[in-house]
């Protein structure tokens, strides 16, 4: 029996990196602003037409081990082009060799300006697919499978420009250190937008493959970490170092898909794992829990999350006390009213389809006659811990995908929960934290349901509510998660106190 405890912990996969990673491959640059030198530059007039197919491969490492590759082809079409950026990721994830596979195909303008796109990601059973395109002001895009998209559109202020078309805008224009380009970034994947700002930092003698370049290094800061890319001197993209050692090089047709190697090796989740000074027994019956935390006082991290009903944060010493579960609600099923901010809990997201007609049905045939939102929420939880199988997936987690499948990881656990929930008339949330296991703490996912007070529970570990283990540190959909990618590496525990039932 604690041998299936552990597994079930085990095959919790932490969101921050796999979002922080798609939001790479499928950024969308909404626009681009210049300072210094270029702050009256004219942008379409700087871009030099491109009248021949460019296609450039890159090989991506994890710690040295080479882990996948990525192809890009640009080539003139109907007065501007037509660009496609594929991916392929082979990693070690908790013991299970997994793998991506992406896909960004766009249309784009002579200036880049953004007409139309169309994602794919391929991770197993799992496939998402995201699509979009530009009516005027407007950003309307498409999500799920042929014949049942869904619609949502997104205004924009700017014509936007695809993140595909990046190294291609470079090549294009005159690079000199001190450049400042301020890149404000919408990701499909995770429906944000986020600026950034990039700057010419030196140049620089760049080796690769026994080759010297003369390289410009460009920096730029995102969720609290130094991203680096270097570009020779006709604008093409040569190396990109980003988290966790994750880093792309200029390759060839012939090298970039040889001696993939990235199923064996350093496990992609033990690799952000934080470990305490001393060991926690027991840790499903923890009803409390302090600790010292250095890392959390990063300035742009928010920390809402951390001070909520069952936690509290003063300097850096943070407390966790396991919630009590009222035996009623203070309403029944159908809801009523909720207050506006509550109420906001039991809408549809672009992967929370709540109002899924396959997700309505099966929670109502969970509940049954049920009227109690506690009863409710409990069965809710166990059907989904026990009719998922519990597998790693790299992928954008979607309640829709979840409930089709049977398959994922905690994201796809806490993700068909909460859209369960809302489906039923419960208000409900993501929580993105760590949960302790293994003796490390590891980035996991559960759901918090309102139900008078918010109350927490895990369908991936059975738990309602979840044990002190659980340390949230944000909450919210994909636009809020990406936050704690800036955390990965950063955070060390000091074990203060702690109490079982």
């Amino acid at each position: 029996m604690g041998r299936k405890k552990g597994r079930l912990y085990f095959d919790c996969l932490g969101i921050a990196l796999v979002v922080f990673w798609l939001a790479m491959i499928g950024s969308l640059v909404k626009g681009r602003h210049f300072q210094g030198a270029e702050a009256t530059a004219d942008r379409t007039a700087a871009a030099a037409p491109i009248e021949s197919v460019q296609r450039e491969w890159r090989e991506i490492f994890l710690k040295d081990k080479k882990v996948g590759y990525a192809t890009h082809l640009m080539r003139p079409f109907e007065g501007g082009y037509f660009i496609q950026e594929e991916i392929l990721l082979k990693l070690n994830v908790m013991g299970f060799g997994s793998g991506l596979y992406s896909s960004t195909q766009c249309r784009v303008t002579s200036e880049f300006l953004l007409q139309s796109f169309n994602l794919i990601m391929i991770s197993g059973a799992v496939r998402s697919h995201i699509s979009g395109r530009v009516e005027g002001d407007v950003l309307v895009l498409e999500t799920g499978r042929k014949g049942d998209q869904r619609l949502q559109s997104i205004p924009l202020t700017e014509p936007p420009v695809i993140g595909a078309s990046m190294s291609q805008f470079f090549k294009s224009r005159k690079l000199h250190v001190g450049q400042v380009f301020r890149l404000p970034l919408f990701d499909p994947s995770a429906m944000a937008q986020k600026e950034i700002v990039v700057t010419v930092i030196s140049k620089e003698r760049l080796k690769i493959q026994k080759r010297t370049y003369d390289a410009f290094r460009l920096e730029a800061e995102m969720w609290g970490k130094t991203l680096r890319f270097w570009l020779d001197e006709e604008g093409t993209t040569l190396k990109e170092e980003g988290f966790m050692g994750l880093t792309t090089v200029l390759s060839s047709a012939a090298r970039a898909p040889e001696g993939l190697d990235g199923m064996d090796g350093t496990d992609l989740y033990d690799m952000v794992a934080i470990q305490p000074d001393r060991r926690l027994p027991d840790p499903t019956r923890l009803a409390y829990l302090k600790l010292d935390v250095e890392g959390l006082d990063r300035g742009d991290f928010p920390q809402d999350a951390l001070n909520s009903a069952r936690q509290n944060l003063r300097g850096r010493v943070l407390e966790i006390s396991r919630e009590r579960v009222p035996s009623h609600a203070s309403y029944t099923l159908p809801h009523r009213p909720f207050a506006p901010e509550v109420a906001v809990f039991l809408e549809r997201e672009f992967n929370i389809e709540s109002d899924d007609p396959e997700i309505m049905a099966k929670a109502d045939d969970i509940i049954g006659e049920e009227r109690n939102p506690v009863s409710a929420a409990r069965r809710l939880t166990h059907w989904v811990f026990r009719n998922m199988e519990k597998r790693p997936i790299l992928a954008v987690p979607s309640a829709r995908e979840a409930l089709r499948t049977r398959v994922g990881d905690c994201n796809e656990h806490a993700t068909l929960l909460t859209a369960l929930l809302r489906a039923s008339g419960i208000p409900a949330r993501l929580s993105i934290g760590l949960v302790y296991t293994r003796q490390k703490f590891y980035y996991h996912a559960w759901t918090e349901a309102y139900l008078g007070q918010w109350v927490t529970m895990d369908a991936t570990l059975n738990q309602m509510p979840v044990d002190a283990s659980h340390i949230k540190l944000v909450e919210g959909n994909l636009d809020k998660q990406v936050e704690i990618a800036g955390l990965l590496g950063e955070l060390n525990f000091r074990v203060i106190d702690y109490r079982h039932d």
